[in-house]
């Protein structure tokens, strides 16, 4: 078998849509080249459902690494002839793709970072499946979720014994000016310098930046075994398709494991500027540093971008103090235009966090005694009823209210860029946001600035709001 590219390609052809496609049959890398029948015949479903639509949705947004394209009904819509098999043989597996976008390819040669990103696909959803789906009973406590998570990133071989805390995530929008995104790229420069490596959503903009600048800090260091991990989810993939510079790529079932997975991996986390779906980041990290049980526990929190950025994050900060309090806004510095004293921070952090673990005997390749509320954990549907019945009111804890902020802005980003949340807002109108007017004012407020600064879609897309503030 081929080590390195597709043994065949089929001549390129141009779709309906004159997209340019290309048909080819792929090897895998030294990965994942057995499969039971069983597995085989559950993603051959006939029916186009099931298991072979989730499988076909997220290796097509693979295949798309490098569009701008953030709608994932649009890129459905647009290689809608997109087809992929397996084919098994005695000595393994191969991938037939029919209808990819040709940007996957060169010379007839499907890029190599992307063959691997695709058999990770078919990895993750079938391990996903046989784990979580068939066997729901492995997800129905808390205990069991974080087991869960646990499995998963160690199936995915991201977990590293021995190695000292060293994995700062990266979060932040992909919706960026190329200012802030320039700025993301030389904090991800300092933080190379340092030894540090990079974990993000996998996306463009603010998730790929730092890696890029940890290439170039990586290599003057002669560190050779850098990590640029991508956490991903289903319904997010089409819209923040893995960049190229991620070496280590994972897909998590839903949004809730996806960030209880970043922050059980993780040592640290960098906030660039985004919008909704940073917002909801941000929600969610404040709603498990405010729980009572973590109250001790390390946890470097910096908020940081270019001078540009300091309107944006005086915003944010107002927010979070507007809803969640002081208390809230003690747990993460904001540094602006300084990367050196970002890279810094990280690092004092970091330390703090190897002598915590050390000290209480745990891993340092997944945070075990991070207390995580099970309501950030249970998926959260962003139907117009949920959406309409979140409790947005002051009373009740502060953890709790930033757990359902977080739901709220987990809605609008399946509204404006998931597949099935487009859907269901065509049908069904905007999500209504209802509370207690000292709550929805300011959320009202901070959505309305991220709209008035196109950090709600890609730059040029004329934005359309997914929901309705109720004060």
């Amino acid at each position: 078998m081929s080590q390195h590219h597709p043994y065949k390609t089929a001549p390129e052809q141009t779709s309906g849509n004159n997209y340019k496609t290309i048909n080819a049959t792929i090897s895998p890398h030294n990965q994942l080249n057995i499969l039971s029948k069983a597995e085989v015949a559950k993603l051959l479903d006939s029916s186009q459902s099931g298991l072979y639509k989730l499988f076909r949705n997220c290796s097509l947004a693979v295949l798309n690494t490098g569009n701008d394209l953030d709608d994932g009904k649009e890129l459905l819509e647009r290689y809608s002839d997109f087809d992929i098999s397996i084919v098994q043989q005695q000595r393994g597996i191969k991938l037939a793709v029919k209808g990819a976008p040709e940007n996957a390819f060169v010379d007839g040669k499907m890029i190599k970072g992307i063959s691997e990103h695709l058999f990770t696909v078919l990895r993750d959803v079938i391990y996903n499946h046989q784990e979580i789906d068939a066997n729901p009973e492995k997800v129905a406590t808390s205990e069991a979720i974080t087991d869960a998570i646990f499995n998963m990133l160690r199936n995915a071989n991201l977990m590293h014994p021995g190695v000292d805390p060293n994995l700062v995530v990266c979060w932040g929008g992909h919706s960026i000016s190329r200012g802030e995104y320039d700025y993301t790229k030389e904090v991800g420069y300092q933080l190379g310098l340092r030894g540090l490596d990079i974990c993000t959503g996998c996306g463009p903009g603010a998730m790929k930046g730092p890696m890029k600048g940890a290439t170039i800090s990586h290599a003057k260091q002669r560190i050779n075994n850098g990590r640029y991990i991508g956490i991903t989810e289903p319904g997010i993939i089409a819209a923040e398709a893995p960049n190229p510079i991620v070496n280590q790529l994972t897909i998590m079932p839903d949004i809730e494991k996806r960030l209880e997975a970043f922050v059980r991996l993780g040592h640290g986390i960098i906030v660039f500027p985004g919008g909704a779906g940073t917002t909801e980041e941000i929600l969610y990290i404040l709603g498990i540093l405010l729980h009572p049980d973590n109250k001790d526990l390390p946890f470097p929190l910096v908020f940081t971008g270019p001078s540009s950025a300091a309107e944006y994050f005086e915003r944010v900060d107002s927010f979070i103090g507007d809803t969640l309090g002081a208390e809230a806004q003690s747990h993460y510095k904001i540094i602006v235009n300084d990367p050196e004293a970002v890279a810094r921070e990280m690092v004092e952090g970091i330390k703090k966090v190897r002598d915590f673990r050390k000290q209480t005997d745990d891993a340092y390749y997944f945070n075990w005694q991070l207390k995580i509320s099970p309501d950030l954990q249970q998926p959260f549907i962003p139907t117009h009823a949920n959406m309409r019945n979140l409790e947005l009111h002051k009373n009740q804890p502060s953890h709790l209210l930033a757990a359902n902020l977080r739901r709220a802005f987990s809605g609008i980003v399946a509204g404006n860029v998931k597949e099935e949340g487009i859907r269901t807002i065509e049908e069904f109108g905007h999500f209504e946001l209802h509370g207690d007017t000292e709550i929805m004012h300011p959320v009202d407020e901070l959505l309305e600035s991220f709209a008035k600064q196109n950090r709600m879609k890609l730059p040029g897309r004329e934005y359309k709001p997914c929901y309705k503030v109720f004060k």
